[in-house]
């Protein structure tokens, strides 16, 4: 009944608007500033909390590229503007994603840590349930490791 719920709520809130232009994750939640801000959000939660140190350790130690293209993805994965497949094609996550051993701890302090940034960065706690839902089986198809 509350899946329910929240899927008439989201579906009411995505309907066409007066424009005639339907209204996304992306829009809702802020559009760029918002989706930049929670990219970096995370970004800054990993390389700060000891509870995602494995997670930073498999990373570049400059950042810099990453978050640019995490937040690339992001935009169009939330229903903005396909930035990163504009740039690099399709995101084939799992594949781009091989050279790192994804285990189960990896997934876990992934999503540790975009809980944290959705918190911070997403006011409304009814579109942070609907990222978050979407999110968790996307982080749980990466894995690549027992």
């Amino acid at each position: 009944m509350v899946l329910k719920k929240m899927t008439d709520w989201l579906a009411s809130l995505t309907q066409k608007q007066a424009n005639d232009k339907p209204t996304s994750l992306y829009d809702l939640i802020g559009g760029k500033d918002t989706t930049y801000k929670l990219c970096h959000r995370f970004y800054d939660i990993m390389q700060s909390d000891p509870k995602a140190s494995e997670l930073l350790a498999i990373h570049q130690a400059d950042l810099t590229q990453t978050r640019q293209k995490f937040y690339e993805f992001m935009s169009g994965w939330l229903g903005g503007p396909p930035l990163f497949e504009q740039k690099y094609g399709h995101p084939r996550l799992r594949a781009r994603h091989l050279h790192a051993k994804i285990n189960q701890q990896m997934i876990n302090q992934w999503l540790y840590c975009m809980n944290q940034a959705l918190e911070d960065c997403v006011a409304d706690s009814r579109l942070r349930q609907v990222i978050w839902q979407n999110l968790v089986p996307l982080a749980q198809h990466m894995k690549n490791q027992d």
